[in-house]
């Protein structure tokens, strides 16, 4: 079996989106309460998997997740890409004149902003994890206060939906990054099904340095699906750069890489993977 680590309780959308990729083999979800206390739980077992957003359509990139998992041992071994939809739900015989506090998640209250905003009486209250939120309301009993959480948390505790697809846009999705100790991910890396890579680097500050990379990257026909910078603390107006590559051979792929390198400063593939397929 299986132990996934999730940031959130059963029935929040990492526990979806862990079952989803795990869904022929058979799962424990270890549950921590924050991003931080995931990589806490790493260390403390190397045979421990994790399942971590990283990048939502709506809310854009969890910067933070990058970090911890750039200052980790934890590689990317895979990716999912969840449809996230929100409802609405209360305690059973509760009705939406009955709620005077929804309580969620600050990014779910912030992707719900155009149905919240037809009621201006309702208090909205940040939580830790929109499943948690229906959790809480639902062991507390707690009247008049209504969730905001997927479709399973309301029906896991036990809660009366009000509303069904409740956020503004409904092309919402999150990409969740699964990862595994390095050591493991090693083993599991079969170089003839990956098509993509996770790479995070820094570059001299000095003109034309990113370009020099980009441009030997065009060169290989090698396909840039992400990038994303963050500020190096310490270093005024120099960036750490993550790029996520798809590509179409391994071994062009691996020759790419060796050609960037010297453009580069502190290299680190954080991930080789296969990319994300939806069913058809």
């Amino acid at each position: 079996m299986k132990k996934i680590a999730i940031q959130g309780v059963e029935g929040c959308y990492h526990e979806m989106a862990a079952k989803n990729y795990f869904k022929n083999e058979e799962i424990k979800t270890v549950e921590c309460l924050s991003f931080p206390e995931m990589f806490t739980q790493f260390t403390q077992d190397r045979n421990l998997f994790g399942v971590m957003a990283i990048e939502n359509t709506i809310a854009g990139p969890l910067l933070q997740n990058h970090e911890l998992l750039r200052n980790s041992d934890m590689k990317v071994i895979g990716e999912y890409k969840l449809h996230i939809s929100h409802t609405l739900a209360a305690l059973p015989g509760e009705t939406i004149d009955d709620i005077v506090e929804v309580n969620s998640h600050p990014i779910a209250l912030m992707q719900c902003t155009e149905f919240l905003d037809k009621y201006k009486n309702m208090k909205l209250v940040e939580k830790g994890d929109t499943a948690s939120s229906a959790k809480e309301i639902s062991n507390q009993s707690l009247k008049g206060h209504a969730a905001i959480c997927s479709e399973y948390a309301a029906q896991l505790y036990n809660l009366n939906i009000l509303y069904r697809e409740i956020e503004t846009n409904k092309r919402n999705f999150t990409r969740f990054l699964v990862l595994a100790d390095k050591w493991i991910a090693d083993d599991m890396t079969d170089t003839h099904k990956v098509n993509k890579s996770s790479v995070v680097f820094c570059v001299p500050h000095i003109e034309g340095s990113l370009s020099k990379v980009l441009t030997t990257l065009y060169f290989y026909n090698i396909n840039l699906t992400k990038i994303q910078s963050t500020p190096i603390i310490g270093r005024e107006w120099e960036y750490r750069f993550y790029i996520d590559l798809k590509f179409e051979d391994y071994s062009n792929y691996k020759d790419a890489i060796e050609a960037i390198r010297p453009f580069t400063k502190d290299f680190n593939i954080i991930g080789e993977y296969r990319e994300f397929e939806a069913a058809e």
